[in-house]
């Protein structure tokens, strides 16, 4: 089997099989294909027979990978591949999967980006609340951070999915696995305000390319999520001068202020669409980390601490309080 067959095999068992997002199916086969690239300026036989990439093609490939590309990237880059090469050992295409071998660089994750209450406020109010545009924009805002949904759901979501009464939605999420969240009040009048403006968005001249759609662009077409990651941008450096901010982290945000008002870590679970509660526990870490700045930054027992600190570090006789 060549690498190109195998390819275009694998990429429709992910989209039909496994219901992989598109964005998914696009990247694996973008990784997949970066490989192929390189074990053909390597071998000549590789691209006629997929059974040619072994350990040794992979282990330079890793190399190449390791001055161009981050940890993080390339990490996705080994996912990607160890996933192409386990389906063709399931199907009898390969004997072995040598990505198997391969050591996945180690990722050193980060505390996402976390709004406090008023600047997520801020963030959310503002939108202005006279053009259809600003309507909209608001209603988005509400839904992220009201809801926590990933960009790419809250791109998908059609108007028969808003239950306005029943004050929930439905939603399509990884796997394509539908599940239903709460709208907060705040955020059921934003839509309510947004769907009386909504036939004014679309240019007149222009016809509504995707009536279906929740939130249309100026153009009638369904929003894209790069057009939500920038009015994200825009507003978080609008509301609390964070240009950086982007739709994930007004849904970390909604985790963790969940958690912090007391909300059960498998509620939280069910409402994101976790598969597994171990990523829904991040925000339980999130939140001890905030906690404990807070602690050392207000507490007067940990002020003195580090004040006790100081001055033995110093040699001096200011240890007693």
């Amino acid at each position: 089997m060549t690498i190109d067959e195998s390819l275009q095999a694998f990429v429709l068992h992910l989209a039909a099989e496994r219901r992989a997002s598109p964005r998914t199916v696009t990247e694996y086969g973008r990784d997949i294909e970066g490989l192929a690239a390189f074990a053909r300026e390597r071998s000549p036989t590789a691209a006629e027979d997929v059974r040619a990439i072994d350990v040794y093609v992979l282990r330079a490939w890793l190399a190449s990978l390791a001055r161009r590309h981050a940890p993080s990237s390339i990490a996705r880059k080994v996912a990607a591949v160890r996933t192409w090469m386990r389906w063709l050992r399931r199907r009898g295409h390969v004997k072995s999967c040598p990505a198997d071998e391969l050591a996945t660089p180690k990722v050193r994750r980060g505390l996402p980006t976390l709004l406090s209450v008023d600047s997520a406020k801020e963030v959310v109010e503002a939108p202005s609340g006279d053009t259809p545009i600003g309507l909209r924009d608001r209603a988005i805002l509400e839904l992220l951070y009201g809801s926590g949904l990933r960009v790419s759901e809250l791109c998908g979501v059609d108007l028969d999915a808003i239950d306005l009464p029943g004050s929930t939605a439905r939603v399509l999420g990884k796997g394509r696995k539908e599940r239903t969240v709460p709208l907060g009040r705040r955020c059921v009048e934003a839509i309510e305000r947004w769907l009386v403006a909504r036939p004014g968005v679309v240019h007149p001249k222009r016809k509504t390319q995707d009536p279906r759609s929740l939130f249309l662009s100026p153009r009638g077409a369904r929003l894209y999520v790069r057009s939500v990651q920038k009015l994200v941008r825009a507003y978080g450096g609008a509301g609390t001068g964070r240009a950086d901010l982007h739709p994930h982290a007004l849904r970390h945000t909604c985790a963790t202020h969940m958690l912090d008002g007391g909300a059960d870590l498998r509620a939280i679970q069910e409402m994101l669409g976790h598969a597994s509660l171990s990523t829904t526990q991040r925000y339980a870490h999130v939140s001890m980390e905030h906690l404990m700045r807070v602690y050392d930054a207000a507490h007067p027992l940990a002020r003195g601490a580090r004040g006790v600190r100081g001055a033995g570090s110093d040699g001096g006789a200011g240890g007693k309080r």
